[in-house]
């Protein structure tokens, strides 16, 4: 006996619905009308703008920002008392607005100081 023979076979009908292209240009002009009517200006964007147009061309600025910048959040701490966890604080880093600019910032520095200058940088790490 094979299982083939038990089990049931089902059909399955796919259709395909036809849309009017025009209705389709229509709804998007006026999904971009609607997004464009709200006037959405961030106030961080310009502090943004500066961290990351920050070039990192120095050595000794690249081992500043790689000394300045943790590379894990020091506010993650584990509370313990009499040797058991009572809570985990988790980190707080990424609630920082500018924390990806800061990272990246970072990153270059470090990418800066074994790319450019051949140096070894695990000490940061």
């Amino acid at each position: 006996m094979k299982v083939f023979d038990n089990t049931t076979k089902k059909i399955f009908l796919a259709s395909w619905v036809s849309i009017n292209q025009a209705e389709t240009i229509d709804h998007k002009v006026t999904q971009l009308n609607h997004s464009a009517s709200k006037p959405h200006w961030n106030i961080l964007q310009p502090l943004r703008q500066r961290v990351e147009n920050i070039q990192v061309r120095d050595r000794q600025l690249a081992h500043r920002l790689c000394k300045l910048i943790p590379s894990q959040c020091p506010f993650e701490r584990d509370v313990k008392l009499f040797g058991k966890t009572l809570f985990h604080i988790p980190p707080m880093c990424k609630l920082n607005p500018l924390y990806e600019e800061v990272v990246g910032l970072r990153f270059r520095a470090l990418c800066y100081l074994a790319d450019e200058c051949g140096e070894d940088v695990s000490q940061y790490c």
